[in-house]
């Protein structure tokens, strides 16, 4: 089919209805493209000759574990890009070329990683392992062991009841989403000292079940996300550097004394749809927030605006909940504020004080939308100075006419 072909370079295929990998494949290839093709097997020795392909592409085939050997991918010696995705797999393929950087494993049926099966791939940084059928103890605990280069692992949408163990050591950014897990140990995060960015969203954590220490090696962490779970309190012990921390959609009734102690460096946190009321937030619970920039209480159970908030906080995020007033002082403590959203509370006319915005130099947003009394008055404060200045120069023009 290929003959003559010898010094194509990128060959693409899909979305041909393919049943068969085609034979005498050009031999200079370095991409080759098969995905949304009909492969159930790849033959032996289909890929032997392909010494320089650095990409391969079989997402959205029908290809299972028996349709791959332990040779199937052993010859392509510069690989670095693999996409198996969206396959019938069930297992991690053994015999994957040690020279892989990017692995796409997600959307099969995988329940089990194997020890020996990516511990050779030395070279190996970016394994996507989400969408499969995943549980604790189908991966084996050296499953990543030796894996120095590998720093990105995504392992969402399985079906973890725990946080696994043996995790890769030089791990950066960790992905375990929409899983299970109900807890996190003391030892989960005990080994994975370069951790900046971990999502533990849409699981089923409880306060209780997390360890006060779990977190403790976590020093280089800049954004933590425990959105979707089942907390009633704010975990002890969180990660003092972090930058960004989300706990949107849980149980939080209230944030307890110090549960923000010593996070200085937190630039952004997001309290979004919890069950926050304004009793429960003291003046003093963001007294260690030197550096917030964003705070988001939207959608919880306030009546009035909190108190104490940062000085340096530029975006507030107070819509959907039940704020019946902005008196003179509200934000005589923030007079950095960008953008103020109160969208859908219980404001009246009568009851936002005018002088509250004053020392709001660098105001640029007032959102006060669907409220009882205002409807849809949401401006863009720069707009309305210039429309200020142009009514003005208006009049002054009529004057001079008159």
């Amino acid at each position: 089919m290929f003959n003559g072909s010898s010094n194509v370079e990128v060959l693409i295929l899909s979305s041909n209805f393919l049943r068969h990998v085609p034979k005498h494949l050009p031999p200079a290839l370095y991409k080759l493209h098969l995905k949304n093709n009909k492969l159930e097997k790849i033959p032996p020795g289909a890929f032997s000759e392909l010494s320089s392909l650095r990409e391969l592409y079989l997402q959205n085939n029908y290809l299972t574990d028996e349709g791959l050997d332990n040779e199937t991918f052993w010859k392509l010696s510069s690989l670095e890009y693999l996409d198996l995705s969206s396959n019938n797999l069930s297992r991690v393929p053994a015999g994957l070329p040690r020279s892989l950087v990017l692995l796409h494993l997600e959307k099969n049926a995988i329940r089990s990683v194997d020890a020996n099966v990516l511990t050779p791939i030395r070279s190996l940084e970016y394994l996507l392992l989400h969408s499969n059928q995943l549980r604790e103890q189908g991966i084996h605990p050296l499953a990543f062991q030796g894996l120095k280069r590998l720093h990105t692992v995504h392992l969402y949408n399985n079906a973890l009841e725990r946080v696994p163990s043996g995790l890769p050591r030089r791990v950066r950014t960790l992905m375990i989403l929409h899983n299970q897990i109900t807890g996190i140990g003391r030892e989960d995060f005990a080994t994975t000292y370069f951790l900046e960015e971990l999502n533990l969203s849409y699981n089923r954590i409880t306060s209780p079940q997390v360890h006060r220490d779990a977190f403790r090696k976590l020093r280089l962490l800049r954004s933590l996300d425990l959105s979707g779970n089942r907390l009633h309190t704010l975990p002890p012990g969180l990660p003092r550097n972090v930058h960004v921390l989300k706990v949107k959609r849980n149980e939080l009734a209230a944030l307890a004394r110090g549960a923000l102690a010593g996070m200085a460096q937190l630039r952004e946190l997001y309290l979004t749809s919890n069950r926050l009321r304004s009793r429960a937030l003291g003046p003093r619970a963001w007294v260690d927030l030197a550096h917030l920039q964003l705070l988001d209480i939207a959608g919880n159970q306030l009546t009035e605006i909190p108190e104490g908030l940062p000085e340096s906080l530029e975006y507030l995020y107070l819509q959907n909940n039940k704020i019946s007033a902005v008196p003179a002082n509200a934000f005589d403590s923030t007079p950095n504020l960008k953008g103020i959203f109160l969208r859908f509370n219980k404001l009246a006319v009568g009851s936002v004080v005018d002088s509250a915005f004053r020392r709001l130099k660098h105001l640029q947003v007032l959102d006060i939308e669907g409220n009882l009394e205002f409807g849809d008055i949401s401006k863009d404060r720069g707009r309305l100075g210039k429309e200020k200045e142009e009514e003005e120069e208006e009049e002054e023009e009529e004057e001079e006419t008159r």
